[in-house]
C-alpha cells in the first residue's frame, strides 16, 4: 500500500504538471494517477507527446524529467508562480519504503547498477535496478506498491537527475569515475562535478564510495571525501577469482572493486559476489563483438557517448583499429580527444553532426579519415578499406541524438548493417 506524505497529498488536489513525455514523464504520470491525481504532460514536441506550451496556472506541483534543466524557462516560470518542483526520482523516492543504493559516474554506472542488482538477487535479496537505466523509479514504485522495508532499489543517477534532487535519500552512494562529459548542459567541469556531488549530499547518514578519478576531482574542486570513501580503482593487479569474467580488465575491474567495497560494508558474503561475477552478462552495445566477416572483426560500443568511454575501448585493442566515431556534440575538448586517440586508430570514419570538426582536427594531426553521410556509408567504407585481421570499432564518443533516437538504435542499426555484409570466397 502506497503511503503518501501529507504535503504531497495536498499538492495532488490540483492537476500535476509533468515536463517531458518520455520514459520518466510517462512513469510519473502513471504514478500520479495511481495516487488518484490528474496530470497534464507538457512537451515541446507537442501533438500526442504532450502540450507544447507550458502554463503554470491551475497547477501546484510540477514533476520534471531529466531532460529539463532546473534553469529551463518552464521550470523557472513554475517556481516563480509558486509551484513545488520535483525531479521524477525525487517524487518516486518520497513513496519508496525500501533501501536505496545510488550509483553515478561518467561511465560504468549502468553496468555497476545491473551487476549489484544481479548479485543481490543471487543472494536472495529483493533488489531491482531503477533510474537512468530506462526503468523509471516511478514505474517501480507503482508496480511494487512502494516496496517492502527490506527491498533494495539500485538507483542509477545521472548528473541531469542529481542536480535537481531535494527529497531523494540514499542509504549508500557509489561514484565510479569522473571525466569530461555533458558540458553542453553544465557549462564547466566544476558545475558537472557539483551536479554529481549533490548525490553524495543526499546520502544522509549513509555511506559514500568513490573511485580514484573522483577523488582527484574532489581535491581539484575543493570538496572533501570522508575517511574510507576512496577506493583505488586503478590498481593494475588482477584478481585470479575474476579470470574469464568481464571484470578481469579495465574499465570493468573498476566496477567490481566498487561493488566489492559496498558488498563488504553491507556484511554480505563475498563468495556470492564472485560467483555472480562469473555468470553476469554485460548489457548490449558495450564493446560487444558483432561478427567476423572476411577476417575482419566488428565491435559495437555504441554506448560510448563520451571521450573517456571511447578511449577506454581503444585501450582494449593491441593494435590500431578502424574507428567509426561522431554524433551530436556534448561539449568538451575535441582537440584533446583527437590527440589522445590518434596513435590508436588506423582509419577514422566519421558520422553525425560532429564529423566536420573531427575531420578538421584529424586532418591537422595527419590521421587518415573520411567524413561519411551516415552510418551505412561508414560500414561500407570500413568493409572496403579493411583487411583480414583488422578490427572495426563503432565507439562514437558522441551522443546518438542527431541521427538516432538512442544509442541502442544506433548499435542495432550498426549490427544490422554488418550482418548484411557479403562473405567473400577465400
Amino acid at each position: 500500500m502506497l503511503t503518501v506524505p501529507p504535503f504531497l497529498t495536498s499538492l495532488l488536489q490540483a492537476p500535476v504538471a509533468v515536463l517531458g513525455g518520455g520514459v520518466s514523464g510517462r512513469a510519473a504520470k502513471a504514478l500520479v494517477e495511481r495516487l488518484g491525481g490528474n496530470t497534464v504532460i507538457y512537451d515541446q514536441a507537442g501533438g500526442e507527446v504532450g502540450v507544447a506550451e507550458f502554463s503554470p496556472a491551475d497547477h501546484q506541483l510540477l514533476i520534471l524529467s531529466p531532460g529539463f534543466s532546473p534553469h529551463h524557462d518552464w521550470v523557472v516560470s513554475a517556481r516563480s508562480a509558486g509551484l513545488v518542483c520535483l525531479a521524477e526520482i525525487d517524487f518516486a523516492a518520497l513513496l519508496w519504503r525500501g533501501q536505496v543504493v545510488a550509483v553515478t559516474g561518467t561511465n560504468g554506472k549502468t553496468t555497476l547498477t545491473d551487476f549489484l542488482t544481479y548479485a543481490l538477487q543471487q543472494a536472495n535479496k529483493d533488489a531491482c535496478a531503477v533510474g537512468n537505466n530506462g526503468n523509471a523509479f516511478s514505474d517501480v514504485v507503482r508496480a511494487r506498491e512502494g516496496g517492502a522495508p527490506d527491498s533494495i532499489a539500485l538507483c542509477e543517477v545521472s548528473s541531469f537527475q542529481a542536480e535537481a534532487l531535494h527529497h531523494f535519500r540514499a542509504d549508500a552512494a557509489i561514484w565510479t569515475n569522473f571525466a569530461e562529459d555533458h558540458l553542453e548542459r553544465h557549462g564547466s567541469m566544476n558545475a558537472y562535478f557539483l551536479a554529481k556531488w549533490r548525490l553524495f549530499e543526499r546520502a544522509i547518514g549513509g555511506q559514500v564510495l568513490a573511485g580514484s578519478s573522483v577523488a582527484r576531482a574532489a581535491e581539484r574542486f575543493g570538496q572533501s571525501l570522508p575517511e574510507g570513501a576512496v577506493i583505488d580503482t586503478e590498481d593494475p593487479a588482477g584478481d585470479v577469482l575474476l579470470r574469464g569474467t568481464i571484470f578481469d580488465d579495465q574499465p570493468h575491474r573498476e566496477n567490481f572493486l566498487l561493488a566489492a567495497a559496498w558488498w563488504r560494508s553491507a556484511g554480505l558474503r563475498e563468495p556470492v559476489l564472485y560467483a555472480a561475477a562469473q555468470s553476469f552478462q554485460i548489457g548490449p552495445h558495450r564493446l560487444a563483438r558483432v561478427a567476423t566477416r572476411n577476417g575482419i572483426t566488428w565491435w559495437d560500443d555504441s554506448k560510448a557517448t563520451n571521450f573517456h568511454a571511447t578511449e577506454a575501448a581503444l585501450l582494449r585493442f593491441s593494435r590500431p583499429v578502424i574507428l567509426i566515431a561522431g554524433g551530436k556534440s556534448k561539449g568538451g575538448d575535441v582537440a584533446g580527444f583527437v590527440e589522445r586517440i590518434k596513435n590508436r586508430v588506423k582509419l577514422v570514419l566519421l558520422i553525425g553532426e560532429s564529423r566536420n570538426i573531427l575531420a578538421t582536427l584529424l586532418g591537422a594531426g595527419g590521421v587518415p579519415h573520411h567524413a561519411c553521410v551516415d552510418l551505412g556509408e561508414a560500414v561500407s567504407r570500413a568493409a572496403t578499406d579493411s583487411e583480414p585481421g583488422d578490427d572495426v570499432l563503432l565507439s562514437p564518443a558522441f551522443s546518438s541524438l542527431d541521427q538516432f533516437s538512442s544509442y541502442t538504435e544506433r548499435g542495432e542499426r550498426f549490427a544490422q548493417l554488418v550482418l548484411q555484409l557479403p562473405e567473400t570466397s577465400p
